[in-house]
């Protein structure tokens, strides 16, 4: 089927169309024609919105669904379609499910459970089995069943023994490994950042050095082994300078900070709001300057909405005892450009696609359609009715955000939000 594709700005860095208004014909998935005016036959849809402006299909690094095991949290389906409402064409998902994503039969599970969406899902495989940190999972099997990367998803390597060989081990077919910054023995039982707020609230707090001892720790080991390694959400401003040096001095390490933790400061605790308890924890001013600068300069080479459902249940219930996490895909574009420029928001939300090996489809004739539409000049307040999930504990409720995703196409087809 022929899709048009009507007066959209194309942002694009890599395509000789960039920021120039045209025309797009699509033909069976494949852009036909880029134009600034086509006048086509047998067109079965036109694609048509005031301010429209049209980027390669965006792509998160680190998402949490609930299926299998955790339904009632959230569905792949459902997920899904989340995620194409908020205009991402393929995401990362993380294995904390149950059970967990630690053999090839459970990386194509997920990928079968995505086969007929136009959000393309690409499974993160367990480092370890169960996630339990102490046997090797079957990385190898799982890369050939589709897994993308390797990491526990919120729980750190402790053994660093273990960590050495895996980096050694993925080495041999090219293999992502992610370990996640906290040291456990330090981080202890802690639930918020540890500052003066969490000595104001009387909440135990998570300390700086839990994040930036371990991160350090692990590039010792990536040094010594060789090999790639991916540190998901950072979220202190030592752990940037930290990795700003290991990337000057050569070592193969690329990371990602969560959207919530550039946005908001641990100030917002203050009504014990638990959708605001994350992992890493919401932590000061210093921190999200240096992280916002380490995105700029591309020391952090991604951002993620860091999308993790959890239930009524496990949210509304006493601090100490409700589960990490926020969501995050819906609101992430109208987060990110109260922050950025477009340029780097778009930058951003594509870079994931290169490091984990995925491919990148430059808007241009020839190339395959992989869309995210949007316009970046509406401001609204995010409301419950903004909210696609299952579960509705985001910490962006009430924010004033910036820049509407209009829809995808993917895949050979249109899906509007």
């Amino acid at each position: 089927m022929k899709v048009l594709v009507k007066s959209a700005r194309i942002v694009d860095n890599e395509s000789p169309f960039h920021n120039k208004v045209m025309d797009i014909l699509i033909d069976n998935g494949v852009i036909q024609e880029i134009a600034p005016s086509i006048e086509a036959q047998d067109v079965g849809r036109e694609i048509s919105f005031e301010n429209l402006h049209v980027s390669q299909g965006w792509f998160d690094s680190s998402v949490s669904f609930g299926e299998p095991g955790y339904e009632d949290r959230e569905t792949i389906e459902n997920g899904l379609k989340t995620a194409a409402k908020s205009g991402f064409t393929g995401i990362a998902l993380n294995p904390g499910n149950l059970p967990v994503t630690d053999n090839k039969g459970a990386v194509s599970f997920l990928r079968s459970k995505a086969e007929t969406s136009p959000v393309s899902l690409y499974p993160i495989g367990s480092l370890t089995r169960n996630s339990e940190g102490v046997d090797m999972a079957e990385l190898y099997d799982m890369q050939q069943a589709g897994a993308i990367a390797f990491g526990d998803h919120k729980k750190a390597v402790s053994n660093p023994n273990l960590l050495k060989i895996a980096l050694q081990y993925a080495q041999n077919f090219d293999g992502l490994v992610q370990s996640f910054p906290q040291e456990n023995k330090i981080a202890g039982n802690g639930s918020v950042n540890e500052h003066e707020n969490s000595t104001y609230l009387g909440l135990k707090g998570i300390p700086a050095l839990a994040e930036e001892l371990q991160i350090t720790r692990d590039l010792y080991i990536l040094e010594y082994t060789g090999g790639k390694l991916h540190i998901p959400t950072i979220s202190t401003a030592k752990s940037v300078e930290i990795i700003r040096v290991a990337k000057e001095n050569g070592l193969d390490v690329s990371c990602s900070v969560a959207i919530h933790n550039l946005l908001f400061t641990d100030e917002v605790l203050k009504d014990f709001d638990t959708n605001a308890k994350v992992l890493p924890p919401l932590r000061t001013k210093a921190d999200i300057k240096a992280l916002i600068a380490g995105v700029k300069d591309g020391t952090i080479d991604m951002v993620t909405s860091d999308h993790f459902p959890v239930d009524v249940e496990h949210k509304k219930v006493e601090f100490d005892n409700a589960l990490f996490g926020t969501l995050g895909l819906e609101s992430a574009f109208g987060a990110l450009l109260k922050i950025f420029s477009l340029k780097t928001v778009i930058r951003v939300l594509l870079a994931g696609r290169s490091r984990f090996n995925l491919s990148e489809d430059i808007i241009d004739e020839g190339s395959q359609a992989n869309f995210t539409f949007f316009d970046p000049d509406t401001e609204y307040t995010f409301e419950l009715s903004d909210i696609h999930s299952t579960s509705k504990n985001s910490v962006f409720l009430g924010e004033q955000l910036k820049g509407k995703v209009l829809g995808i196409f993917a895949k050979g087809n249109f899906f509007s939000a």
